[in-house]
């Protein structure tokens, strides 16, 4: 796969979903920072429609006891990988997805203003799938170029961000062997 992202701030070749769920950057060209999270609907199930209808608000609160819990949230990320390595993107990069919540990166609050948010189907505990750590290399190399303020410095989890909050992506993800490939292949 080829990826790379157009003059309006979507990526090129890959399935389009988008979220009612963002709004504008307070500054579009300060976008600096990356932000690894998980999420699997039902919890810990992976496939099927789940995620796409949360981020679209479509989510049926009827179709599974924890939907009753999360159908009301307005939430999104800019792109999921599912666990083929395939990228559904939500939002355009140049606009500000609402996955970090509360949160702070060197001191600096509000991440969602400054950052771009990239979901890998999983769970803090299961591995991830060498397909999934593929495209992620490959996304995070294709925003790094077109978004130079982030480099793998600026490349981070949930968790970090929101420490307390949130446990994503969890002890399951090898940030090590992640940033190993991104600096040798890059």
């Amino acid at each position: 796969m080829k990826l790379a992202v157009n003059s309006d701030h979507w990526l090129d070749g890959i399935k389009h979903v988008p979220s009612p769920f963002f709004d504008q950057r307070p500054d579009t060209q300060d976008v600096s920072l990356l932000v690894v999270h998980n999420i699997s609907l039902p919890p810990g199930e992976f496939g099927g429609p789940y995620i796409e209808q949360l981020f679209t608000g479509k989510l049926d609160p009827n179709e599974h006891p924890y939907f009753g819990l999360i159908s009301g949230f307005r939430v999104s990320a800019h792109c999921l990988i599912r666990r083929n390595g395939d990228i559904i993107q939500f939002v355009p990069f140049d606009c500000r997805a609402w996955h970090a919540g509360v949160s702070q990166f060197a001191k600096r609050d509000k991440c969602n203003d400054y950052s771009i948010g990239i979901e890998l189907e999983g769970t803090d505990t299961l591995p991830y799938t060498q397909a999934q750590y593929a495209t992620l290399t490959e996304l995070s190399r294709v925003i790094m170029t077109h978004y130079p303020y982030i480099d793998s410095s600026r490349i981070t989890g949930h968790e970090f961000i929101a420490p307390g909050r949130k446990t994503d992506p969890g002890l399951a993800f090898d940030w090590h062997a992640f940033k190993a490939t991104l600096r040798v292949n890059g």
